[in-house]
């Protein structure tokens, strides 16, 4: 009786949820294993387990025909409308999918549809060690096997369900769990880029692989933040093609962040009046720095090492925390070439003046540094290429998600919302405007505020528009020692200025996936990045690419990602009153709404992407592999690139403003 009672029960809601609220669902989160045997030559029987954190729910099994044409795509086919209609009857959401490498040959393309039509992550485990384990993997039967590999899935989650990051010996950052996580295949790639790209691209890569060039990548951090979100993209791209490309962090120390944090608000002219780089924090980030090498990079098969020893040919400095790194890296191997990749926007203005904190920063900087990219005069111009923020089009920041999955992750919102006593969104009854932040003092929260009220004030009074929520929200980079006090600072002014606006407002320091930044821009109205320095250039690229209209400040970086008027709007930094208007006008000429988000979806340059990324990183990579005095001439690495693979770009094809 109580267990049709609750069957009935799941069906009345599941047809609930499919017809009324599917905008916000709490789901029951699962994961799954698959496995299979041959029976026979033509027919394999494929077993599928379904768990939730703590036991075995369900199973699942059939027998499919497979050919010579059809078979893979036919197991694959129907695993993938198997699992969607389980997550619909059941008001389920599945997280992750475990299967054994022996299974890859049967099932085609399962792996990257289940990332990209289901939203769930492939896990592959590898064949040698289900080998080794206790008991032997081919003498269980395949309902066994597909409860291992559900059971062992779930161990690579943590309690967020977020695939756990793990950080190996030599500090290598082990991307989409040692690759075990396959997402997207070569082949999907190649079908979201150009022919030029993609086989300029090729063509540096497979120079590369033939001389055996090996990358070594160095950050401070290696989750959140545009660095991080770059470099994961790379090295997982690069896993595909086989190339020795690598990211190494360094063991973290708070003292050291508070540091870099000081020196990177002032190099950006956003620190407090005279606040100056003591020689203890240089010291302290020297000594930092010198420790991490010592102990991870120049032992024996560290990235330092010199390359006859196995170190890498080319080192890519990507944070000025570790600038320290740069002539512990030229002492082990004196030819070795250290690039730089400054992506902070420096204030050249006040570097120049002589005494300033700004210009013994940048000193404290210029000491260590080859050559930055964004620099000030004294920057030697042969010895700088540019290079454009960059995202992944298929990773969870910016692949498609079904109706289904945005419910899901509406509802995480919306509960960790309730949860600390924020206001919480009414999408899809009500539109709303979205900017995410790092929770930095750069990032002009207090002027995307006063702007929302400006529109709001506007538009109560001269026109009949519903009014839009405001949602400010962001994770900022894990050694951001600044987010607890800009938290503090935006709800303190909006307590004090904007009290009557308080139930329209949400700001978040979100906890969870990327999906869910990604459902929170893909079904935004408006986004703003009104950033006092250099913003977050990779969130207007993403919004961007979603087909969001984006109001940002004008500053190096979205200046080349937002053309004024067509496909959003740039404001100088600090102006609300311009940001308002622009609002206004988004949200009361629906014609202008429609033109700047079609041009916003179109608009995007393929060097933004994570392939025209790669093709300048290969390139870079062979050039100083073969040159090491290699001069770029302040030049764009893309069009270098694909100059000199014989695929220049053609006048029609859209490229960065030069």
């Amino acid at each position: 009786m109580d267990s049709t009672y609750c069957s009935l029960h799941m069906r009345r809601k599941a047809l609930v949820a499919q017809t009324e609220r599917s905008c916000h669902l709490d789901l029951t989160k699962l994961w799954c294993g698959i496995s299979a045997t041959v029976k026979d030559d033509s027919t394999l029987v494929v077993g599928l387990a379904i768990r939730d954190i703590l036991y075995l729910r369900d199973f699942y099994e059939v027998k499919v025909v497979i050919d010579s044409g059809s078979g893979r795509d036919a197991v694959a086919n129907h695993l993938i409308e198997f699992l969607r209609l389980y997550e619909r009857e059941n008001l389920a959401k599945f997280i992750g999918c475990g299967i054994p490498s022996t299974l890859i040959d049967h099932i085609g393309n399962l792996c990257s549809r289940l990332w990209l039509e289901l939203d769930i992550v492939p896990i592959v485990m590898p064949t040698k060690s289900l080998h080794h384990a206790r008991g032997c993997w081919m003498a269980k039967a395949v309902d066994e096997q597909a409860d291992s590999m559900a059971r062992k899935c779930i161990v690579y989650f943590g309690p967020s369900a977020v695939p756990r990051l793990q950080v190996g010996w030599h500090g290598v950052v082990q991307v989409s769990i040692s690759g075990m996580a396959r997402l997207a295949r070569l082949q999907d790639y190649e079908a979201i880029s150009s022919r030029g790209t993609w086989e300029a691209m090729a063509f540096y890569a497979d120079k590369m692989r033939q001389k055996g060039t090996k990358v070594a990548f160095f950050s401070a951090t290696p989750h959140a933040g545009g660095v991080a979100t770059a470099r994961h993209a790379l090295v997982r791209f690069s896993n595909l093609l086989n190339l020795a490309i690598t990211w190494h962090v360094p063991k973290p120390r708070k003292d050291v962040f508070r540091i870099a944090k000081t020196i990177q608000n002032i190099l950006r002219g956003v620190s407090k009046p005279y606040r100056y780089i003591l020689p203890a924090d240089r010291a302290a980030m020297l000594d930092w720095t010198a420790e991490n090498a010592e102990r991870y990079w120049l032992v024996e098969g560290g990235p330092l090492r010199p390359p006859a020893e196995g170190g890498a040919d080319i080192v890519v400095i990507d944070d000025p925390q570790i600038m320290g790194l740069i002539p512990i890296a030229k002492a082990a191997a004196k030819d070795r070439p250290v690039l730089y990749r400054s992506h902070i926007q420096l204030r050249a203005d006040l570097i120049e003046k002589l005494g300033t904190p700004h210009n013994e920063g940048w000193n404290f900087v210029w000491d260590y540094p080859p050559y930055p990219g964004v620099y000030p005069p004294v920057v030697p111009r042969e010895k700088v290429a540019y290079l454009p923020t960059t995202s992944d089009w298929l990773d969870a920041l910016n692949k498609n998600i079904s109706p289904w999955d945005t419910g899901f992750y509406m509802h995480s919102y919306n509960a960790q919302c309730y949860k600390y006593g924020m206001t919480e969104l009414e999408w899809p009854a009500r539109k709303y405007i979205i900017e995410i932040v790092p929770f930095d003092y750069a990032e002009g929260a207090s002027t995307v505020i006063s702007a929302y009220a400006t529109f709001r004030d506007v538009i109560s009074e001269t026109t009949s528009v519903s009014p839009p929520q405001l949602v400010i929200c962001g994770n900022g980079s894990v050694d951001d020692p600044d987010r607890k006090f800009i938290y503090k600072e935006i709800m303190t002014d909006i307590d004090t200025k904007y009290q009557y606006l308080k139930q329209d407002i949400s700001v978040m320091p979100v906890e969870g996936s990327d999906q869910l930044f990604n459902v929170l821009i893909r079904n935004a109205n408006v986004v703003l990045q009104l950033s006092s320095s250099e913003g977050s250039d990779v969130k207007v690229a993403e919004a961007l690419h979603a087909g969001r209209p984006v109001i940002a400040s004008r500053s190096s970086g979205t200046s080349l990602l937002i053309k004024d008027g067509a496909n959003g709007f740039l404001v100088e930094p600090g102006d609300q009153d311009a940001a308002a208007g622009c609002l206004v006008g988004l949200f009361t000429d629906n014609k202008l709404y429609e033109k700047i988000s079609a041009a916003a979806k179109t608009g995007l340059s393929e060097e933004v992407s994570n392939v025209g990324d790669a093709l300048a990183w290969y390139y870079l990579a062979s050039k100083f592999a073969a040159d090491p005095g290699f001069k770029c001439n302040e030049r764009w690495v893309n069009d270098m690139a694909r100059e000199e693979a014989g695929k220049p770009y053609a006048p029609e094809e859209n490229r960065l403003p030069r």
